[in-house]
């Protein structure tokens, strides 16, 4: 069985890639060693990669189930490009296409085929994939299998049923947004045995988060874009209507913006998501059906017009930023319209109670990120079960935020969880502690606990928002799975025995005229710039790239990554033996495109040296 020698030789000869990235070498690892795996990675950290090195080093075929048809047909095209044999099942493959993947998987050749869960639900597929000897079977997006996902789509229920069906296959399933209720669903679903479980992280420290609550939501979108001139980025709405009204804005100012949402005319959304994929600089301004399966790596920002529906959708639409590892930013703007929004349709859907609990949990998290008094990434991490030190690459590590001491304020709260034993909400701890009675309250006894009406002298809003921070701040937890009741962290309980204090953004709270004021410091982001020679090179290599990409109709990337154009404007190769040295540049790539971006740096050094 092939080892991670070969798996180093095959990274570097087909890839093009020096090294595995964090957390690949463990996982392929895991794959060559003939165990099951379950692998949460960032987005933009390598994760197919993880599947696709070891089909080229292992006997038998891979099955790759992803959910959208543009995912399948932009990584089979990547996959090509790089000399290997894959292809994909679904109803946009022409005749000849189809033909194709049909003698590949019968004469054994091919080695990658991309399936979409529905259609692996039907009994000729199955059919079909016993006689093609299935060796893995990889599961991309896996947490659309749980209901607890924010992408949950039923046919995935199906996948562990085919795999038991499937003699000796294995089993990979892969995600970047999957906090412990969501992995526990993945492991009951899809598993027959226990899978080694690799949870690489969340941090992607390349993306600047930053927050803002809405004033003139199009005047801040355009100062955001307007700092991304030239570069490729999207712009999330909540509504249809809003995208195409905004992408008319957006190019009434001078940008090249197109709408995209799920109520257009396929042919219409087709064409404009092609134009993304292929073209630079370029704002897609859309709802969230477009994302998920957009592997494009140099989208440079992404913007939210309307606050997301919870962290993990924040988290995965972020995410489609910045996933070459090179410098990208975020900006979402909220209202408090966009909560009700969200609430709204939370109550009113047919969901399960169960399930509505854990959507106003997740809203409430998203929530406490958005009015967080300290750095937006240890927050957003703190919800994912990890710790980091303030990143000086956020909105408030950067700019800072007024603060008051609000050490008071917050062992009250905490005393009134502690008192009523964990086990109540937020609005049940407000009206104690702002001492308003109910029938609930009183049968409880709760009107008679020292806490009552100890915080009356503020809001109930005020109260919610102290919460939301509090929870921001790692002093208090939720029980996101359970009914929304509050806890007290260890830190939590260093601040109840007046051990450690808290700051609070001030101006969420009452006004109070004893009240002391300061402001974080901020910290300086560090940030280089290509010389103008190396800029116009830059652009040279862009332009060759978007032509190539266009006359072999497939998006840039796959052709070469901005990384890679990156490290040719850097190392300025000169032979083939040069060109073979820089990032993403495998033996097949080499052959295909070596020569013509050898006679573009030459160009260009020609021209320098006149």
């Amino acid at each position: 069985m092939a080892g991670l020698h070969e798996a180093r030789e095959t990274l570097r000869k087909t890839f093009g890639f020096a090294d595995f990235r964090a957390g690949q070498e463990d996982i392929i690892a895991a794959i060559l060693e003939g165990r099951d795996v379950l692998a949460v990675m960032p987005t933009g950290g390598g994760k197919s990669l993880c599947y696709q090195l070891p089909a080229l080093l292992r006997d038998g075929l891979t099955i790759v189930v992803s959910p959208l048809i543009a995912l399948m047909r932009n990584q089979v095209a990547q996959l090509q490009s790089y000399g290997i044999a894959a292809g994909a099942l679904n109803s946009a493959n022409t005749r000849e296409e189809a033909g194709a993947v049909f003698d590949g998987l019968r004469n054994r050749s091919l080695r990658l085929l991309y399936v979409a869960p529905e259609r692996l639900a039907l009994d000729g597929t199955k059919a079909m994939l016993l006689e093609a000897g299935v060796s893995l079977l990889a599961i991309d997006e896996a947490h659309c299998v749980s209901q607890w996902g924010h992408d949950f789509r039923p046919d995935y229920l199906n996948l562990g049923g085919l795999a038991e069906q499937l003699p000796g296959v294995q089993i990979m399933a892969l995600t970047a947004t999957a906090d412990t209720a969501t992995r526990g669903d993945i492991l009951n679903r899809l598993f027959a045995r226990p899978p080694a479980v690799f949870v690489h992280g969340f941090d992607r420290p390349n993306l600047r988060l930053a927050m803002r609550a809405k004033l003139d939501a199009r005047r801040q979108l355009v100062s955001f874009t307007a700092a991304h001139k030239g570069d490729s980025g999207i712009v999330y709405c909540s509504a249809r209507r809003q995208t195409e009204e905004l992408a008319d804005y957006l190019c009434g100012q001078g940008f090249t913006a197109l709408p995209y949402h799920a109520g257009m005319e396929s042919g219409a959304r087709g064409r404009n998501q092609d134009r993304f994929l292929q073209e630079d600089g370029l704002v897609m301004v859309a709802t969230v059906a477009f994302g998920m399966g957009i592997d494009k790596p140099d989208v440079r920002f992404v913007a939210h017009a309307n606050m997301p529906k919870s962290i993990e959708a924040y988290y995965q639409e972020i995410g489609r930023a910045g996933r070459d590892g090179l410098p990208a930013s975020t900006l979402t703007l909220y209202g408090v319209d966009d909560m009700r929004l969200h609430r709204q349709r939370i109550e009113e859907s047919e969901a399960p109670d169960e399930q509505k609990r854990v959507e106003r949990r997740r809203l409430d998290a998203l929530i406490a990120l958005c009015e967080a008094p300290r750095c937006r990434r240890q927050t957003l991490l703190a919800y994912f079960a990890e710790t980091a030190e303030p990143c000086g690459n956020c909105d408030l590590c950067e700019e800072g935020v007024e603060l008051t001491d609000g050490t008071i304020l917050a062992q009250k709260a905490l005393s009134a969880i502690a008192r009523t034993g964990e086990r109540f909400g937020t609005e049940h701890l407000v009206s104690i502690l702002r001492g308003q009675t109910s029938d609930r309250i009183g049968q409880l006894g709760h009107d008679k606990l020292p806490t009552f009406g100890v915080g009356a002298d503020v809001s109930a809003n005020g109260w919610r928002a102290i919460f939301r921070q509090l929870y921001a701040g790692g002093i208090v937890s939720l029980d996101i799975a359970g009914y929304g009741s509050w806890g007290i962290t260890p830190r939590g309980r260093e601040v109840l025995r007046g051990k450690a204090k808290v700051e609070l953004r001030s101006e969420a709270l009452v006004e109070r005229p004893d009240k002391q004021r300061r402001r974080a410091a901020p910290a300086q982001a560090a940030t280089g710039a290509l010389s103008v020679a190396d800029t116009a090179l830059l652009d040279a290599l862009k332009k060759l790239r978007r032509e190539l990409a266009t006359a072999k109709n497939v998006p840039a990337y796959v052709v070469f990554a901005d990384k890679s154009l990156l490290d040719m404007v850097l190392l300025k190769p000169q032979t083939r033996e040069q060109m073979a040295l820089v990032h993403g540049v495998g033996t097949a790539k080499l052959e295909q495109y070596g020569d013509a971006f050898l006679a573009a740096v030459a160009k260009h050094l020609s021209g320098a040296a006149t």
